[in-house]
């Protein structure tokens, strides 16, 4: 038994201008720092989207914690019902079919939570399971999309994975440090589902892909370098500077394992859906897979249009891929987060 994506479902929050967002919001947050401006031109990020309105994002760093988790209760149901009855719909399957609803998300916490909330709006079946994957940070969709499959190969069932992350609730206080103007210059809010359904499955034949195999690679010596902190004013990034040269590191290795395993290699993958961390992760990526120039031009295009939407972002990645029209071979996806951690997943028809 195997699992493929049979519909995939995005809801996006009011777009701005990148130049809008520092000229109105940003420049005085950080106090007209021309490197925190520089920061913003050179972030490969031309819009991005805020369920925060802007005028309350000027006052966002002051909020508690216990403020940003209310606003997070308030907009996130809302927007991942979105994203899922958009999967559904594409997917040709109805909510009482679904075994099993998965929410990965970093921004957000409460019982009852999102998940809860789609299971009465949608509504799920009384007896569907529900899954929370919580505060892994960017990559956390790949190994949710691991657990969803083994659901769905072990008990015959649909399923949902969905990705809702409202970054801006986590603006921080203004600082002089440059990893804290690189954050608040790439991330974005968004939601993004999959449907997966047990073998072939109805859905259009351009998102009906097999979800082969799942990997990982950890580097602990190296978890100080990306870390997602709560502290009393909301949840703070850590970034350091040194995660390219990490990830053109493990890239390669992660990679070549796991397509080894099933007898390919990176020539026969015809497309990659990498999570657009900023520019240089995307170079990095490129580098350490010995990549053409335009190869990850997908997802170059995601962090121009949305920015970096934490979990969802490899999702919106995908859908781009699959807008394309079906692919020609595999897919692989690749994500990173803390620990110092990349996840890797194997798509193919």
């Amino acid at each position: 038994m195997s699992a493929r994506i049979a519909g995939i479902g995005t809801a996006l929050p009011p777009q701005f201008e990148q130049q809008w967002l520092w000229d109105n919001v940003f420049r005085g947050h950080f106090g007209g720092s021309r490197v925190a401006g520089r920061m913003f031109d050179t972030a490969g990020v031309a819009r991005r989207h805020s369920s925060t309105p802007p005028y309350e994002l000027a006052d966002a760093a002051g909020w508690s914690t216990e403020e940003r988790m209310r606003r997070y209760a308030e907009r996130a149901p809302a927007l991942g019902l979105r994203a899922v009855r958009g999967a559904l719909a594409a997917a040709g399957t109805d909510p009482d079919e679904i075994g099993l609803l998965a929410v990965a998300t970093c921004t957000g916490y409460g019982t009852p939570g999102t998940d809860i909330e789609l299971a009465g709006s949608l509504p799920l079946r009384a007896d569907a399971r529900r899954l929370l994957v919580g505060h892994m940070g960017c990559h956390a969709a790949i190994p949710a999309l691991g657990a969803v499959t083994d659901y769905v190969a072990a008990h015959d069932r649909p399923a949902v994975l969905l990705c809702v992350e409202l970054t801006s609730l986590h603006v921080q206080p203004g600082t002089r440090d440059i990893d804290q103007a690189v954050v608040h210059a790439l991330f974005s809010d968004a939601a993004a589902a999959l449907v997966l359904r047990p073998g072939d499955g109805p859905g259009p034949e351009s998102s009906r892909l097999r979800v082969v195999d799942v990997a990982a690679r950890t580097d602990t010596a190296r978890r100080g370098h990306m870390t997602w902190r709560v502290t009393d004013l909301g949840f703070r990034m850590g970034l350091s500077p040194e995660v390219p040269e990490a990830l053109s590191e493990h890239v390669g290795p992660l990679v070549k394992d796991l397509l080894a395993r099933h007898g390919l290699d990176r020539s026969q993958v015809a497309g990659w859906a990498v999570h657009p961390g900023g520019p240089r992760v995307l170079d990095a990526v490129a580098a350490g897979l010995d990549l053409g120039p335009d190869v990850l031009d997908p997802s170059r295009r995601v962090l121009a249009e949305h920015g970096n939407c934490s979990s969802a972002t490899v999702l919106l990645v995908l859908d781009e891929i699959l807008r394309a029209g079906p692919p020609a071979g595999p897919v692989v996806m690749l994500a990173f987060g803390p620990g110092l951690t990349l996840y890797a997943a194997l798509l193919d028809t």
